[in-house]
């Protein structure tokens, strides 16, 4: 890999896992759907703009049903789910429950398109499963009827982003990314726009100027965790492909956990890290990287 793409990576990774701060500090202010379609609508505004700019206006029209489920089950339902459960969970644990992506799209790719279940894939998901346990029974947020739900919002969250990747790969075969980013989070948008109206919060009273930190954690979620993340995202699946990208994994999780302890001083334990090494070692187990490097090595 190439120092750009390393440091391209390295950027990606920062910013989703960047994601869950911006989610944690502005959630409370704004709630999670409003939150969301303010997330989904402005990025699809910076891309849409970027399209503009590079003149490659994306051909929506063809594809708008595909598009709205694609935005309904890989932005607007994570999104969503992620953002109710951060009401309760530290953007830590957020950050690390949601690298079990990777282990629900082993499932979800061997039920809809046969890809074969390796027993390293088994094995990896079934460790994932004690790391969950391990990282919610032993982490210092206090378990509680409220923080399981979460968990579980979690969990479900993960399970979407499985099923709108394969779906997106079963549908938009040789569509170009910038199209499909913009697509989908424009799809998002529609989705999430009544009932994010419905569930508003209240307006602010006259000369109470609303929270700097929530309009610049919006802004952030939107424009960099979203927009600029997904075309980092994009051209590092050009330029490396989809099995170094992947690596990026192991990364966001590490770095939502630097921010949530640095920036926001959130609680760690032993049980905090023991989950995030055991959900990690699933991965590298369900992705195959641990057979590749052996393979390496023999």
């Amino acid at each position: 890999m190439k120092p750009n793409d390393l440091a391209a990576l390295l950027l990606l990774a920062m910013l989703w896992g960047g994601s869950f701060l911006f989610i944690r500090v502005a959630v409370p202010a704004l709630g999670p759907l409003p939150l969301m379609e303010g997330r989904t609508a402005l990025a699809a505004a910076v891309l849409l703009f970027c399209a503009v700019v590079v003149g490659r206006l994306p051909k929506l029209r063809a594809y708008w049903r595909e598009f709205l489920i694609l935005g309904a089950v890989n932005s607007a339902a994570p999104f969503s789910l992620i953002a109710f459960a951060q009401l309760e969970l530290t953007a830590s644990l957020a950050a690390i429950l949601n690298s079990t992506t990777v282990l629900f799209a082993a499932l979800v790719a061997a039920a809809w398109t046969g890809e074969p279940l390796t027993w390293g894939k088994l094995a990896g998901i079934l460790l994932g499963v004690v790391g969950v346990a391990v990282l919610v029974g032993w982490d210092p947020v206090a378990l509680s009827g409220t923080v399981i739900v979460s968990v579980a919002a979690m969990l479900v969250a993960s399970f979407f982003y499985a099923v709108g990747s394969t779906y997106a790969k079963k549908t938009f075969v040789g569509r170009p990314p910038l199209e499909m980013a913009i697509g989908q989070q424009g799809g998002a948008a529609l989705v999430l726009l009544v009932p994010a109206l419905a569930t508003l919060p209240p307006l602010p009273l006259p000369g109470d100027a609303p929270s700097w930190a929530v309009a610049l954690c919006l802004l952030g979620l939107a424009v960099l965790s979203t927009a600029v993340a997904y075309l980092l995202y994009f051209r590092l699946l050009t330029n490396v492909g989809p099995t170094s990208t992947l690596t990026v994994t192991f990364l966001v999780p590490v770095f939502g956990l630097l921010f949530g302890v640095g920036l926001l001083g959130e609680p760690f334990g032993f049980g905090t890290l023991a989950g995030l090494a055991i959900i990690l070692l699933s991965v590298a187990l369900v992705t195959g990287i641990i057979s590749r490097g052996a393979k390496k090595l023999a």
